[in-house]
C-alpha cells in the first residue's frame, strides 16, 4: 500500500519527509488590503511582511475550497491522510471533509481518506504528518494509522509567543487600549493550545522573559520527552529559535529537534519575530 499525505498550507512540511513520502499541500487566501496572496510556493515572506507592516486593514485567510482539496486527493496512492488547520480556527477542516464525501461519491471506495483535525496550526500540522509517515513505515494499517495518530493529536502540546499583537488587534480580539499599554510595557503573551483553541497560559515583560517562560511551562507535567520530536516554527527570526532550542534541550530530551521557517498563515498570525513550539 502507499500513502499521500495532503494538508492545508498551514503544515510547514520537514524536508526529509517530503523525500520519504507524497506531500501535498492545499493553499489558503492571503488578503492584505487589495492585495491577494496564495500562500503556495510562491510565498514570499519577508514582501508579505512588509505588506502586513505597511497596512492599515485587517489581514485575513480564507480557507481552501473543497474543490482544491478533491483536486489534491487525486492520484496512484492507495491512502490518503489529510491534515488540517484547528476545526475551532478555521473552515479548512470542514473543507477537507466535504471534498472527501465528494470524492467518494464518484470514485467509490478506490481510495481510502481519512481527514484530521489537528487541533493546532504549522508545527502542530507537521508533527500529526510525521506521525502518520512513522507509522506507516511501521507497517501498520489504514485504521491502526487513523487510530494513533488521533491519540497523538490529543496528547501534543501547543505553545507559541508573539512579538507583535497588532494582527489581533487588527482583527478585534484586542482593544486598541490593551494594545498600546502592552506595547509601551513590553508585555509579551505567552499562548497554548487547548483542544484546538488559543488560551492565554502567561504574560511577561520582554520576548526574552516570555520564550524562557514558555519553555518552562510547556514542560510542567510532561513527565517523557524522549519519544516526542520538538518543532519549532518561526517567522523571520531564526537565530531567536536557535535559542528557544537551545533552551529547551537544557532541560529535556527530544527523540529528534527541527527548526522550521514559516509559510503564509502561520506569518499572518505569528508576525514577525514570532515563535511557535509543538512537541
Amino acid at each position: 500500500m502507499s500513502i499521500r499525505i495532503v494538508a492545508d498550507s498551514c503544515c510547514e512540511y520537514p524536508e526529509e519527509l517530503k523525500n520519504e513520502v507524497k506531500c501535498v499541500n492545499v493553499p489558503l487566501i492571503l488578503t492584505v488590503d487589495d492585495r491577494t496572496v496564495v500562500d503556495d510556493e510562491s510565498f514570499d515572506q519577508k514582501e508579505f511582511l512588509s505588506l502586513i507592516a505597511d497596512s492599515k486593514g485587517v489581514p485575513r485567510s480564507a480557507c481552501p475550497s473543497p474543490e482544491s482539496y478533491m483536486s489534491a486527493y487525486e492520484g496512484d496512492e492507495d491512502w490518503v491522510f489529510v491534515v488540517t488547520l484547528s476545526a475551532a480556527l478555521s473552515g479548512s477542516y470542514n473543507a477537507a471533509v466535504l471534498a472527501k464525501d465528494l470524492f467518494e461519491e464518484e470514485h467509490g471506495d478506490a481510495r481510502k481518506i481519512h481527514v484530521f483535525d489537528s487541533k493546532t496550526a504549522s508545527g502542530g500540522e507537521a508533527q500529526v504528518a510525521l506521525k502518520v509517515n512513522e507509522l506507516y513505515r511501521q507497517g501498520k494499517d489504514f485504521d491502526s494509522i487513523v487510530e494513533e495518530t488521533e491519540a497523538f493529536i490529543d496528547g501534543m502540546s501547543t505553545y507559541f509567543v508573539l512579538e507583535s499583537l497588532e494582527v489581533f488587534r487588527k482583527n478585534g480580539r484586542l482593544s486598541n487600549t490593551k494594545a498600546f499599554a502592552a506595547n509601551i510595557l513590553s508585555l509579551k503573551p505567552v499562548c497554548k493550545g487547548v483542544n484546538g483553541v488559543i488560551e492565554p497560559a502567561s504574560i511577561q515583560r520582554g520576548i526574552k522573559n516570555a520564550l524562557k517562560k514558555m519553555v518552562e511551562i510547556s514542560l510542567e507535567g510532561i513527565k517523557d520527552t524522549r519519544d516526542r520530536i520538538l518543532i519549532i516554527n518561526h517567522c523571520n527570526c531564526y537565530e531567536r529559535a536557535a535559542a528557544v532550542l537551545s533552551d529547551f534541550i537544557a532541560k529535556a530530551e527530544f527523540k529528534a529537534t527541527l527548526i522550521l521557517d514559516t509559510a503564509g498563515v502561520s506569518s499572518l498570525y505569528a508576525s514577525d519575530g514570532g515563535i511557535i513550539v509543538t512537541f
